[in-house]
């Protein structure tokens, strides 16, 4: 009979890394937008998580946003203006850069960030009861891994 062990690495086997990172980061993107719809950030819908993703707008140019995202800057600026209409941030020009143009979060920009680092840091706990202290901190250390390399450029 296999161990819990052996019939895990046989499940992982016919798992694609891709699938294995996408799966877990979607459920996070929906979660986070159902909980900032639930305390009032009712706009925001799961698109936009292209423009609010860590490490978020505030400060950065659009074509900067736009490769984070990899985006066109056409689609970035269509996300960029309906969080604008709805009061989440501002574009400006940058004096005496030719035109260029940055992005600043309004405070109703701010406080959607901050609550979306509460509902992480909600998430990090559950995950971190689900697998236990020791294999959460090496899921973590193994992505960061991960993030540091030339694996993720």
């Amino acid at each position: 009979m296999p161990t819990s062990t052996e019939v895990l690495q046989t499940k992982t086997e016919n798992l694609l890394i891709g699938a294995l990172l996408r799966v877990p980061a979607q459920a996070i993107q929906r979660r986070l937008i159902r909980e900032l719809n639930a305390a009032g950030f009712d706009e925001l819908r799961l698109p936009h998580m292209a423009v609010l993703q860590f490490p978020g707008p505030d400060g950065a140019r659009p074509g900067t946003i736009a490769e984070r995202a990899g985006m066109s800057k056409q689609a970035i600026n269509q996300l960029l203006s309906s969080l604008e209409g709805y009061g989440y941030l501002v574009r400006s020009d940058i004096p005496g850069d030719g035109g260029a143009r940055v992005v600043r979060s309004t405070e109703r920009g701010h406080a959607a960030f901050w609550k979306m680092v509460d509902i992480l840091h909600d998430i990090e706990e559950e995950w971190r009861t689900e697998l236990g202290q020791e294999r959460f901190a090496q899921l973590k250390a193994l992505l960061f891994v991960v993030w540091e390399s030339p694996l993720v450029r």
